[in-house]
């Protein structure tokens, strides 16, 4: 059994999700045999030299001692969390995943990413996401002190939360075409995703063949939700605090 999840945005701020998440590795993830992050674990990380922060702490231990359960866990960046590291996975016991990546199983096959790169039409974030995507930018900010990159990464959520209030709908949906080249570039596979935080399915027909697209949803202080694969058919699973192993 595999499960699926995305866009946790995991920070102090979000007490709820975050205990939602640490009951769910504690309890219905371990159902699984693995388990799949698909990016913005966290609302913000800003380095590995931060994982002994009290908050980042907690969750990183959380992930150790599901992984060390013999939960095999992977995750891959999102928009909030790129600077994830080898520091990271040392501590929690995570794969960092490369964005996409092919899923093959003895049932099906499945394309994995976060999403992001599709969002073609949003052309700020796309700009953004160069940016910070780019080694060298990176390799300047993780070389500043930590509460400079503090200050920064709550300036960069400010000036996010400014942006999308107001809005009907803040996150910009992938772009059709350049989708329907991706589900044929990774051979039709079925493809899992987040990022846009409008869970769905939808039915694809490219040069002829059907392809479903899951997108994942985000997780609420009240409730959060996974994808599940039982080996026949992909389900989706809320995951509440009233929830138990």
């Amino acid at each position: 059994m595999i499960f699926f999840v995305s866009d946790l945005h995991l920070s102090p701020r979000s007490p709820g999700a975050t205990r939602l998440f640490l009951q769910f590795l504690g309890g219905n993830a371990r159902q699984a045999d693995e388990l799949f992050i698909l990016g913005d674990l966290f609302e913000a990380w800003i380095g590995d030299d931060d994982c002994d922060a009290p908050f980042n702490a907690e969750v990183v231990a959380a992930l150790r001692l599901a992984s060390e359960s013999g939960l095999k866990i992977s995750a891959m960046h999102g928009n909030r969390d790129f600077l994830l590291g080898t520091g990271f996975t040392a501590a929690s016991g995570v794969k960092l995943l490369n964005d996409p990546y092919v899923l093959s199983t003895a049932e099906w096959q499945f394309v994995l990413s976060h999403g992001d790169a599709l969002c073609l039409d949003d052309t700020a974030y796309m700009a953004f996401r160069t940016q910070v995507r780019n080694p060298e930018w990176q390799a300047a900010l993780l070389a500043k002190p930590l509460i400079e990159r503090r200050a920064i990464a709550a300036h960069m959520r400010e000036v996010s939360e400014s942006s999308q209030r107001g809005k009907e709908n803040p996150y910009t949906d992938l772009q059709a075409a350049a989708t329907d080249d991706f589900l044929r570039e990774h051979g039709y596979a079925t493809f899992i995703h987040g990022h846009t935080h409008q869970p769905a399915r939808h039915d694809h027909i490219v040069d002829g063949i059907h392809v479903e697209r899951w997108v994942l949803a985000d997780w609420h202080e009240d409730r959060g939700e996974c994808l599940v694969w039982d080996g026949e058919a992909l389900s989706r699973e809320a995951i509440t605090h009233e929830n138990r192993p």
